[in-house]
């Protein structure tokens, strides 16, 4: 039996590095939503495990075994054929090799009956909250995952300007590693006024080694920032995709207008995050 999974981007609107560990990664304290646009996987049972990739972004994407989505098939351990329609940029901040990977998850847990295996962890930090693809807050190494309700829905722009950004070295770059967590206990947003107005006040402490990494990040959030009605640009992750918040879904789809003509070259979508 034929099945479908859905793998929405991933957002940070907030990003605090808290402390390091002994074994060298990083702690982190950050308020994650998901988008309504993202990658498409179609699954079906095989005698041997094969991934097909198609879609805009399919361009570069490896299709052999260190595949996450294939990595997430053998974890759960089910051979299928896979087809994933790539629509989310690779290496941008925005957990598609993640989001991929539980979506293959989800899907072949309901196809099969099998429960989701526990350390999914293995796959990746981000794996555990993009299993849950719903708005949470994610501390420690990505493990400790925590549903927030009553979240605004958030009109937004997204916007990459196609250059990959590694981790790895966003995170070797970082200036100071023990950085203040958020409040203990979150705040109600009422609206999302409240919301974007809270947000100000957090960081994503990847931002400026991010830019020091690649400089067109700045570029990116001056953009942004400099669109009608922005209430608010940052990075997502670690990079490069960086996204404006605003007070609705029109101007949200104006000022993506805005950019996409002014920067033919990036990677610019209108969305809702919740």
């Amino acid at each position: 039996m034929a099945t479908d999974g859905f793998a929405p981007a991933k957002i940070n609107l907030s990003l605090h590095v808290t402390g390091r560990r002994s074994d060298g990664y990083h702690l982190l304290d950050s308020l994650v939503v998901f988008a309504d646009l993202g990658d498409r996987l179609s699954l079906r049972p095989a005698p041997e495990a094969r991934l097909s990739v198609t879609g805009p972004m399919a361009g570069g994407v490896p299709t052999g075994p260190d595949n996450l989505v294939l990595r997430a098939a053998a974890l759960i351990g089910i051979t299928a054929e896979i087809t994933l329609d790539k629509h989310l940029p690779a290496a941008a901040g925005i957990g598609g090799g993640s989001s991929d990977a539980a979506a293959c998850l989800r899907a072949l847990a309901e196809m099969s009956g099998l429960s989701v295996p526990s350390d999914v962890l293995t796959l990746g930090a981000d794996v555990p909250v993009c299993l849950l693809a719903r708005a949470a807050r994610m501390r420690g190494i990505g493990e400790d995952v925590i549903p927030v309700d009553g979240l605004p829905m958030l009109d937004a722009v997204l916007v990459n300007p196609g250059v990959p950004v590694s981790t790895p070295a966003i995170f070797r770059r970082l200036a100071q590693r023990d950085n203040p967590a958020m409040p203990e206990q979150l705040p109600i947003w009422p609206d999302v006024a409240t919301l974007i107005d809270w947000l100000r006040a957090q960081r994503n402490d990847l931002q400026d080694a991010a830019i020091a990494e690649e400089p067109v990040v700045a570029d990116v959030l001056h953009a942004i920032a400099s669109t009608r009605h922005c209430a608010l640009a940052r990075m997502s992750g670690s990079g490069a995709t960086c996204f404006g918040l605003y007070p609705d879904a029109t101007t949200a789809t104006r000022a993506a207008q805005a950019l996409s003509a002014a920067n033919p070259g990036w990677w610019v979508q209108a969305t809702r995050l919740s």
